[in-house]
């Protein structure tokens, strides 16, 4: 097996970074060995592997003055659980400067150091629903999008906007979007609705979990909660049953997403004009009759 690039979107706020630090720690669980990059000037991605903020490429390039020769691997690179390297791009100060320009060189200097090389997987954990130019930079370097989302209006019309960047970079390489991931989710009618109309696969469904939460907060992953706490292993299924899937590199599809007016009635539409359940209809019936 090659080398497989992934890179996770979704709407801020979604559980993205923690849900992608354990598709990284579920991924070495399988034995590979891989690297997340945090693609955020929050810096704060990789937190639930290392447990601490760790310096960005930002922060060291401005120790070197920008002497990219200056720099090594283990100036940037940290390990987290499970032997996942980690890597945060960092940004600007905010209002000022270009988050997206940040990351394009976490690439380039990453490449200078080879570090790309040595890994199974690499992940690039991408700030929220933003897709401009620079923040869809990382596309650009993906075999596969992964979409994340919840069971809500305003995480699925995130999901479509990155959708229309996956089609977008698609035609210039062989990126593929490899599905939605439900998170904090306990119904998924809203999600059935969209990919029904944009259809796109599904790699799993998370209920609503305080103990997910809670990890993130704590800094640690599921696998590692559950090393303390065996019933959170069930938990750990589901990232389990996504790393999988990646390995099994799917074909993916190239999504054609759908226009926002056009979305906004379809979603909406959803609660103003809900269909009754086919048992009840037939009650309906009968009392009727």
């Amino acid at each position: 097996m090659g080398q497989i690039r992934l890179a996770v979107y979704g709407k801020g706020g979604i559980g993205k970074s923690t849900t992608s630090c354990n598709i990284s720690a579920a991924l070495a669980k399988r034995g590979k060995k891989v690297l997340q990059i945090g693609c955020d000037p929050k810096h704060d991605s990789t937190f639930t592997l290392t447990g601490f903020l760790i310096p960005t490429i930002i922060d060291t390039l401005q120790e070197k003055d920008f002497h990219y020769e200056d720099i090594w691997p283990e100036d940037v690179i940290y390990t987290g659980y499970g032997g996942v390297s980690c890597v945060e791009a960092g940004g600007p100060p905010a209002g000022a400067g270009c988050g997206g320009y940040v990351v394009g060189e976490t690439v380039k200097l990453l490449k200078e150091l080879n570090a790309f090389d040595e890994y199974d997987v690499i992940l690039f954990d991408v700030l929220g629903d933003v897709v401009c130019g620079g923040f869809a930079a990382p596309l650009n370097y993906a075999d596969y999008c992964l979409i994340v989302t919840d069971n809500g209006f305003d995480a699925l019309f995130a999901a479509n906007r990155i959708a229309a960047s996956v089609r977008e970079k698609a035609r210039t390489h062989s990126l593929r979007l490899a599905g939605l991931i439900g998170n904090r989710t306990s119904k998924r009618d809203l999600i059935d609705k969209y990919i029904s109309h944009v259809p796109m696969p599904v790699l799993e469904i998370l209920p609503l979990i305080e103990d997910i939460r809670v990890s993130r907060v704590k800094g640690k992953t599921l696998f590692e909660m559950a090393e303390s706490d065996p019933s959170l292993s069930f938990v750990c299924d589901y990232y389990l049953n996504i790393a999988d899937q990646i390995l099994a590199q799917p074909e993916g599809v190239v999504p054609n997403e759908s226009q926002d007016r056009e979305l906004f009635s379809l979603l909406s539409d959803f609660y103003l004009n809900p269909t009754k359940p086919k048992e009840e209809e037939d009650e309906l019936d009968l009392m009727m009759v």
